[in-house]
């Protein structure tokens, strides 16, 4: 099986339009959480959440007469697809365009342009639709587009599989390269639902934080004083490569990914397994597909979304997972800075994964100042912590009850 390496990513959320800027933040602990100015939420309960604040896409992504024809989400894929793109040196390639391909997570689709074109089609009729309302919210647009834009003629679909569905994509993709069925990859998930109706459904479940007066400090992971999640919205896309050919362009490298898991909690539509059974099994066959034993993990992104059950029930299978080791090694979420990207959530984390190798550096859980006590692990509390890990592990758990980890190594020559 060939080894697979990432050799480019590019990220926006909350915390800003670029790589850089993004990790930066996060090693900061600064929180993207705020009061939502972009959309006409007046009428809901919650009005807060990560959203991304003063972008316009480029016109050397999208042209100024193409860029309003689609949803928001695809707009942040293909931002942070091209970033991804040049980080990884690949504007001037010699890849045969029929071994890259692309597959992204999209776990809702373009939810704000259902709501504007519906209201269209309310007050002047069905005759004012527009022609590219179906391209402009259809989930497999944002990896339809990228294959376009940028050439891909290889493997170009879409996975939606809720808050899992950019880890699932991630897995995928460094499968096909593993097969020899690709060299490139462009990969990693988007999502934009900051509107009306998932907001509002998302409310009438009693699942995102009543903490609306204090935005920044909403999301609060492992907190006692947790009360639910905050939604976010941006996008994180990563370049895999296979590793013998990036190696020989002489291509810089992030990490290498080792190791996936997959299961399903078989147990609730939305609420997770009490004793986390699902992530249990999850994580253990990640670990296991990559041949070490649990030990060799320093450090676990978390899905940690800032609800009770969640993050209780990740704790227990961390600990069930990793044993005496869970009291040695970190644990964090940075969906306490971000929200929770929900479908992308497993794209921008992964990203946040390989930055902890290439540079060091573990990304800290901020508003925890209230540890609950039932979640007993060293969560990096509101201050980043220089590490090196060898391997790092990133978990995203969703609705329906599917599971993902994913299993990066430090790279060394």
């Amino acid at each position: 099986m060939n080894r697979v390496v990432i050799t480019g990513m590019g990220a926006i959320c909350g915390l800003g339009h670029s790589l850089d800027e993004v990790w930066g933040n996060i090693v900061e602990g600064k929180p993207g959480i705020s009061k939502i100015e972009n959309t006409n939420i007046e009428k809901l309960a919650v009005q807060i959440g990560g959203e991304v604040k003063n972008f316009a896409i480029a016109e050397d992504v999208l042209e100024a007469k193409e860029a309003p024809r689609f949803d928001k989400f695809i707009h942040f894929a293909l931002h942070s697809g091209f970033e991804a793109w040049k980080d990884a040196g690949l504007v001037d390639h010699s890849y045969d365009p029929g071994r890259i391909g692309t597959i992204l997570g999209v776990g809702m689709g373009g939810f704000p342009e259902i709501e504007s074109s519906y209201e269209t089609f309310l007050a002047k009729g069905p005759r004012r639709i527009s022609p590219f309302f179906i391209p402009a919210i259809i989930p497999n647009m944002a990896s339809g587009l990228m294959s376009i834009k940028l050439n891909l003629q290889g493997v170009n679909y879409t996975i939606a599989s809720a808050c899992a569905s950019a880890a699932h994509a991630i897995s995928a993709s460094a499968f096909e390269i593993m097969s020899g069925r690709q060299d490139v990859m462009v990969t990693g998930g988007a999502e934009s639902v900051l509107s009306n109706l998932p907001m509002g459904g998302f409310i009438s479940m009693k699942a995102l934080s009543k903490s609306v007066d204090e935005p920044e400090k909403a999301s609060r992971p492992f907190d006692k004083d947790r009360n639910g999640f905050v939604i976010g919205e941006g996008a994180g896309v990563l370049i895999l490569e296979n590793y013998d050919k990036a190696k020989a362009r002489g291509a810089r490298i992030y990490a290498e990914v080792v190791g996936h898991g997959t299961s399903s909690d078989a147990h609730h539509i939305t609420a997770p397994h009490p004793e986390g059974d699902g992530a249990y099994r999850c994580m253990k066959m990640c670990i296991e597909s990559a041949g070490i034993t649990p030990d060799k993990v320093g450090y676990v992104n978390a899905h940690g979304t800032s609800t009770p059950l969640g993050d209780l029930g990740e704790t227990k299978a961390i600990k069930k997972t990793f044993g005496n080791h869970a009291n040695e090694m970190f644990v964090s979420s940075t969906k306490s800075m971000t929200g929770h990207l929900l479908g992308a959530a497993g794209g921008i984390e992964s990203i946040f994964c390989a930055m902890a190798l290439y540079k060091g550096v573990l990304p800290p859980t901020i508003n925890l100042d209230n540890q609950d006590p039932e979640c007993d692990l060293d969560y990096v509390a509101n201050t980043a912590k220089e590490f090196q890990a060898e391997y790092v592990l990133n978990n995203s758990f969703g609705f329906g009850g599917t599971n993902s980890s994913l299993l990066l190594k430090r790279y060394t020559e």
